[in-house]
């Protein structure tokens, strides 16, 4: 019995041994398992991570572009701004002009026959006024006159030339002159030298200083002057001539017309 028990054991003991060999194989097994497992995940994580990289390196390339191009959005809407006030601005401007055109049409109705009016009103005055420059200031209004008529010569010009004959005639009010010329009297000439003092009175001398005449704007004639006042008059025609120093002279001027 003894034998029969020892070869049992015997036989248990090696059931025990390939049953203990063989659950280590099983468990190597499943160690490789989870090895190779764990690897799989390792390797799918580091290609997750490759991707979350990538994609986070794309991510910031889109904000970065996206505020580059927000930026450019920002400039643009500022220049476009910029450039609307611009036009809103030459608008108006353009209307502004546009008007002054609409007005230079109503202000040259109006000024063609005030220069009209103005050549006509110069040139009675200067045929009602003392006979001193009279060709050259007949010669000026009828150049005026020519020139109104020419359409060569703009507006503005003709304006301009009108008044500068204007200025002209009043700048004779203020003036003393002399200018050598021939005198008609009684049906001779005379050399004399006219000598007039602004508008007040105009006066001849004949050239030797022994007579001397004062022009009567009523009579249209020439009043003789007395002898005494020869001297005067030869002073006044020195100093207009630059040819004596400024002094006081006594000369008869015609009397003032009562205001009717």
């Amino acid at each position: 019995m003894s034998k029969v028990r020892n070869k049992t054991k015997i036989a248990t003991a090696i059931i025990g041994v390939f049953a203990l060999a063989s659950s280590h194989l099983v468990m190597a097994d499943a160690l490789s398992d989870v090895q190779k497992a764990d690897s799989k995940i390792h390797a799918e994580a580091a290609t997750s991570q490759t991707k979350v990289d990538k994609y986070f390196d794309e991510a910031q390339d889109m904000v970065f572009e996206y505020g580059s191009v927000a930026d450019e959005r920002e400039s643009l809407k500022s220049y476009n701004d910029y450039v609307a006030g611009l036009v809103a601005d030459q608008e108006a401007t353009m209307k502004s002009i546009q008007g002054d055109i609409n007005g230079v049409d109503t202000l040259r109705q109006g000024v063609v026959p005030l220069m009209f009016k103005m050549v006509d009103a110069l040139e009675q005055f200067v045929a009602l006024d003392l006979p001193f420059n009279t060709e050259t200031r007949i010669e000026r209004v009828n150049n005026l006159k020519a020139l109104l008529n020419s359409a060569e010569v703009t507006l503005a010009e003709k304006y301009r030339l009108i008044l500068d004959a204007y200025s002209i005639e009043r700048e004779y009010g203020g003036f003393i002159a002399v200018k050598t010329g021939q005198l008609e009297l009684d049906g001779n000439e005379a050399l004399v030298d006219f000598f007039n003092l602004g508008r007040v009175a105009l006066y001849a001398q004949s050239l030797d200083g022994k007579s001397a005449w004062m022009y009567n704007d009523e009579t249209k004639g020439w009043d003789p002057l007395e002898d005494t006042y020869l001297r005067e008059i030869t002073k006044g025609i020195r100093i207009a001539r630059k040819q004596g120093a400024p002094d006081l002279f006594s000369l008869p001027i015609p009397a003032a017309e009562v205001a009717q």
